[in-house]
């Protein structure tokens, strides 16, 4: 069974640990929901996945109930991003600002009572990061369709001071882990982007809501967050886009006609992240589905292959 196949690969090296029965899982993760919403700090991290490891500074301001985040990568491109809100300001360039988005905790919907009906929560021990007391938190999955974490908790403020994704093996498939973590006031100077952070601009008025698809099969627990359609800079076909999570993983979905084109199916894999293109034929004519997102492939290809235009609906 892989679930238990997990939860071997990934207990391993936690069972010398010490043992914690003061604070539940749920407690811990109700807190760094808090914690992420609230504290002012600065840091830094480092990043790992599919073999590649970068460092980053961040800085991050909470004021009047707004919160700023800004992001500097120290090695390689000096990749920037800047957010308000969780809402992308300014990035260097929009592929490494989606990447940016893999790196936080902040966009997970940490409901412990609804993320514990897909996953097993574990207080494992205490454990020390970045020079500062913490407590690890094991998330084993429930079924084959979705990752495992260990995450490990600053005692002191609640946030997350490291996090390790592993497959159904407990094998590493990306790395977030601070190395310093100063919580406390945060100067505006410290978030004011270099003149290399380009403003995004929303394209809201060129988008829609889409409500032509639907999936015929979903893991449990997935549920769709967002939808959209708009015109393809490239095809000029418009495309839907189709966004579901379960509280901590999330993949998009995006069909886009083909207009007789003839193009092949296609799936990969970097790190997490896997990408399956499927053909799909329809009424309107044939389309292509791709899922994008931080599942198993063989999920990703039962969701593209699941994709239904609704009765009615047009391509």
């Amino acid at each position: 069974m892989r679930v238990r196949t997990l939860c071997v690969g990934l207990l391993g090296g936690w069972l010398s640990m010490p043992a914690l029965a003061v604070d539940s899982a749920y407690d811990w993760l109700r807190r760094l929901a808090d914690a992420q919403r609230s504290t002012s700090y600065v840091g830094d991290f480092v990043y790992q996945r599919n073999g590649a490891f970068s460092t980053h500074s961040i800085w991050q301001r909470v004021e009047d109930g707004a919160t700023t985040e800004r992001v500097l990568q120290l090695d390689g491109p000096a990749v920037e991003v800047v957010r308000v809100d969780g809402r992308l300001v300014c990035a260097t360039d929009a592929p490494a600002a989606s990447a940016q988005s893999a790196k936080t905790w902040r966009d997970k919907r940490l409901d412990p009572e609804d993320l514990s009906k897909w996953y097993e929560l574990r207080v494992i021990g205490d454990s020390r990061v970045a020079g500062r007391d913490s407590v690890a938190l094991a998330i084993l999955p429930r079924d084959q369709h979705r990752y495992g974490f260990e995450l490990h908790v600053d005692r002191e403020t609640g946030l997350p001071l490291k996090s390790l994704m592993l497959d159904e093996h407990g094998q590493l498939l990306e790395r977030f882990q601070y190395t310093r973590l100063e919580p406390g006031q945060v100067a505006a100077s410290e978030l004011k982007a270099s003149d290399d952070c380009l403003r995004v601009t929303e394209a809201s008025a060129e988008q829609k809501e889409a409500t032509g698809w639907h999936s015929d099969w979903l893991p449990d627990g997935f549920r769709l967050l967002q939808s959209s359609s708009r015109t393809s800079d490239v095809s000029g076909q418009p495309v839907t886009w189709l966004v579901y999570g379960d509280g901590l993983a999330r993949f998009s979905v995006f069909i886009e006609p083909l207009g007789g084109e003839v193009v092949q199916d296609a799936r990969s894999q970097m790190g997490p992240t896997v990408a399956v293109s499927k053909r799909i034929t329809a009424p309107g004519g044939d389309v292509m589905v791709t899922v994008v997102g931080e599942i198993p492939l063989g999920t990703a290809e039962r969701i593209a292959l699941s994709m239904r235009p609704k009765q009615g609906a047009q391509n």
